[in-house]
């Protein structure tokens, strides 16, 4: 089984395209939508969901009032202003959910034992059936954090699927840039495939992932998307890689007909068949 993560440094730069059309080639497979703070393989893939699980995420600080003094402790103590004192003698705290990190710090302080830890339903993740195969996607909430552990869960589940079912591989659609949902993204996996673009902001974010994938030593390669948008920047990208010894797979001429996939629902693959869908086969053949 083979693992191969589509990510990019910055949004926008086409890798859910690229990861749906993979879906599409690729034979025997697991999908995973890894994009789980703004996940929109589902609008590709449709998949019908068969199985809904809740997502926890760190517990939340809640305040029992028939105990509470009003001391104020928790509230001097809380490095995040989620504590408040309320009513018109401060004789009263409560506590904003949104801001609260769940650090416990205000439950152990608290010298009258008003607060305690309760279970947070930070999102949910699925397993689902579409019309290219499984796949394993997720929902983060509003506001909610921990996405890296989400990431990490249905990563887990997805290859258990693989695994469960003898797949060949598991495509990961992998979220932008190269914080914690990334490198949870990039965990372990065979190859990470950055998709860049030829502009200013695409080259600087796509130098930076490439250095998270680096130092986690997983392979990575380049793929240019809109490459004739700016072919001096798109020479330059070519450039600095073979300088770094980083292989570029591929270059995805611009092309509205990819647009028109997205409007449509449908991955590029099997919406057209035109240069764009033939260069998406030949990096699929090159990366596979």
């Amino acid at each position: 089984m083979k693992q191969i993560v589509v990510i990019s440094g910055k949004g926008g730069t086409g890798k859910t395209v690229i990861t749906a059309s993979f879906a599409v080639l690729a034979k025997n497979k697991v999908m995973v939508d890894c994009d789980v703070d703004a996940a929109d393989l589902h609008l590709l893939l449709k998949p019908r969901i068969i199985e809904q699980h809740e997502f926890k995420g760190l517990p939340k600080a809640s305040i029992d009032h028939t105990r509470c003094n009003g001391c104020g402790e928790c509230v001097s103590l809380c490095r995040y202003g989620a504590i408040i004192q309320t009513g018109s003698d401060n004789s009263s705290v409560e506590i904003d959910p949104i801001a609260c990190e769940g650090c416990g710090v205000c439950k152990y302080a608290c010298p009258v034992e008003a607060i305690c830890m309760v279970d947070n339903v930070a999102g949910e993740w699925y397993v689902s059936e579409t019309a290219y195969g499984p796949m394993v996607h997720a929902r983060l909430g509003i506001a909610a954090e921990n996405s890296g552990k989400l990431v990490t869960t249905v990563r887990q589940h997805a290859r258990s699927i693989a695994e469960r079912d003898g797949a060949a591989y598991v495509i990961i659609d992998g979220p932008p840039g190269i914080g914690c949902p990334v490198i949870a993204s990039l965990s372990g996996v065979d190859l990470a495939l950055i998709v860049t673009e030829p502009t200013l902001s695409g080259i600087h974010d796509m130098k930076r992932v490439i250095g998270v994938a680096k130092h986690f030593g997983v392979p990575a390669a380049c793929v240019v998307n809109k490459y004739d948008i700016n072919p001096d920047n798109t020479e330059n990208i070519e450039r600095w890689c073979a300088e770094n010894r980083l292989p570029v797979l591929g270059k995805i001429p611009f092309d509205l007909s990819v647009t028109e996939s997205i409007t449509a629902g449908l991955p590029v693959v099997a919406y057209a068949d035109n240069a764009v869908t033939m260069e998406i086969m030949k990096i699929w053949e090159r990366a596979r």
